[in-house]
C-alpha cells in the first residue's frame, strides 16, 4: 500500500508494534479487541499487522459498541459476527444486556495476550474505553496478559481543556463506568489503566501499555499527522469530536442531536423549535460559544429522532479548536431550549444504555444536578462553578496516571 503523505508527527502503539517495539508476539495466541479505526498511519488494520509482520496467531476477535465494522448505530444490539473471513471466532461486546458488555474467559480461546487497540474520542460517554476496561479485567483475572496499544486523545489533554465534574455515587453506567470528568484529557491507555487500578477488580500487574511516540498533551488530532478514520458511524470529523462532549447530552432529551444528518452533533433541533431564536439566545449569552460560531438552519433527519420531519435548529461551527469548551455551550443550549420550547422539550425516560430507572441525562451528567439546574434556569456561571470542585479533584487524581508531557 502506498500513501503519498508526509510522515506523521505521532506514532501510535500499533505503529510501534509494526516496528518491533513491545512484547514479542510471534507465534503467540492473541485475542484482539479492535474496530475500523485500529489502523497504522498507512491505514493497515490491526488484524493485518498482527497476522502479518508481528507474526501473532490470532485466536479471537472482540468488537465493541457499533461492531467490528462500526456499521451499527448507537445502542443497536450487535449480533454475533462471522469472524475474520470466517477463520477467527468473533464476539460482540455489545448485546442486549449488561452481561454482554464483558467477554467471558472462554471468548479468549486460550490467548496468552489480549491486545486492545481502540481509538477513543476523549469524552466519558464514549463507550470504547469502558469496553477496554471490562475486557482487560476479565483477561487479567483469567491469567491472560493485556497489551494496550495507545492512541492520541483527539481533543488533547491539557488541564485547562478538561471539562465537567464528578459522577455522583450510584450514577455509574456504561456512559461513565468510573468517576472521571466528561472531557477527561487522557488517552485510552492512561484512562483504562487508571480505572483498572482504582476499581481493583483484578491485578494490574499483567498490563503492558505501548505508548504513542511524539504525542503531547497540547496536541489536537490535526497536529498528529495521522489519518482520521471514523471510530463510530456518527463521528465523521474532528469538528464532530470537539462538540461531542457537550452535544451528546442531547441524547438525554427529545431534541435531535443530528443523527440521520451528515453533521451529527454539530446540528441539533426539533420540529417545534425556532432555530433563529435559539441562535440569537446563544449569541447573547456570555460564555456560551467559546471557540464556536452558531447559525440557524432547517434540517430533515433521515433516521432516528424526527426521521423525515423538518426540524428547526442550529449548527455549531468550529472557529478556534483549542478554545472550544462544548460542555458549557451545550449547557447554554439546553437552558435556551427549555425557555424557547414552551414545554415541548422533555427528558428521555426510555431505557438508555441498559438503564431504565432514571432519566438518561442524569447518567450523562453524572447525577440529577444538570436536569434540576436547567429547569431552574441556573445561569451558566453557576453551572460552571458547581462543577469546578469535581473537575479539580479529578485533575489531582489523574496526575499520577499521566504518561505524556504537555
Amino acid at each position: 500500500m502506498t500513501i503519498d503523505a508526509q510522515p506523521p508527527t505521532v506514532r501510535t502503539g500499533l505503529d510501534r508494534l509494526v516496528r518491533g517495539d513491545g512484547p514479542d508476539l510471534r507465534g503467540r495466541p492473541v485475542a484482539l479487541l479492535c474496530h475500523p479505526a485500529s489502523v497504522t498511519a498507512r491505514l493497515e488494520h490491526a488484524t493485518e499487522v498482527l497476522t502479518g509482520p508481528v507474526g501473532a496467531r490470532l485466536v479471537s476477535l472482540l468488537g465493541p459498541e457499533h461492531g467490528l465494522d462500526a456499521a451499527a448505530q448507537d445502542m443497536e444490539v450487535v449480533a454475533q459476527e462471522t469472524g475474520l473471513k470466517g477463520h477467527v471466532p468473533t464476539y460482540s461486546l455489545y448485546g442486549d444486556d449488561l452481561a454482554s458488555l464483558s467477554p467471558t474467559p472462554a471468548m479468549l480461546h486460550g490467548a496468552a495476550w489480549l491486545v486492545i487497540d481502540l481509538q477513543d474520542i476523549g469524552a466519558r460517554y464514549y463507550t470504547y474505553v469502558w469496553t477496554a476496561v471490562l475486557a482487560a479485567e476479565v483477561a487479567l483475572a483469567a491469567g491472560c496478559k493485556v497489551l494496550m496499544l495507545d492512541r492520541p486523545n483527539p481533543l488533547g489533554g491539557l488541564d485547562e481543556w478538561v471539562e465537567g465534574g464528578a459522577i455522583a455515587p450510584g450514577q455509574e453506567s456504561f456512559v461513565g463506568l468510573h468517576d472521571v470528568a466528561v472531557r477527561h484529557g487522557m488517552t485510552l491507555g492512561e484512562l483504562a489503566r487508571m480505572a483498572i487500578i482504582e476499581r481493583a477488580r483484578a491485578s494490574h500487574a499483567g498490563i503492558e501499555l505501548l505508548q504513542c511516540v511524539g504525542w503531547r498533551r497540547g496536541m489536537l488530532f490535526t497536529d498528529t499527522g495521522l489519518p482520521w478514520v471514523m471510530p463510530s458511524p456518527n463521528m465523521p470529523t474532528l469538528d464532530t469530536a470537539l462538540v461531542y462532549p457537550g452535544q451528546c447530552l442531547l441524547e438525554g432529551t427529545n431534541l435531535s442531536e443530528g443523527r440521520g444528518t451528515t453533521r451529527p452533533f454539530e446540528i441539533s433541533g426539533a420540529p417545534w423549535l425556532d432555530g433563529g431564536a435559539l441562535a440569537l439566545a446563544l449569541r447573547a449569552e456570555a460564555g456560551a460559544l467559546p471557540g464556536l460560531a452558531v447559525r440557524p438552519l432547517g434540517f430533515k433527519p433521515m433516521f432516528q429522532k424526527f426521521a423525515g420531519q423538518r426540524c428547526g435548529g442550529v449548527q455549531l461551527h468550529v472557529r478556534a479548536p483549542t478554545e472550544v469548551r462544548s460542555l458549557q455551550t451545550s449547557w447554554a443550549l439546553l437552558r435556551a431550549v427549555w425557555r424557547l420550547g414552551q414545554g415541548s422539550i422533555r427528558w428521555r425516560t426510555e431505557r438508555y444504555e441498559f438503564v431504565a430507572d432514571r432519566p438518561a441525562v442524569d447518567l450523562l451528567a453524572g447525577g440529577p444536578w444538570l436536569r434540576a439546574a436547567i429547569e431552574a434556569q441556573t445561569p451558566l456561571a453557576g453551572l460552571l462553578a458547581a462543577q469546578e470542585p469535581g473537575r479539580l479533584a479529578f485533575l489531582r487524581r489523574r496526575r499520577e496516571f499521566l504518561l505524556y508531557a504537555a
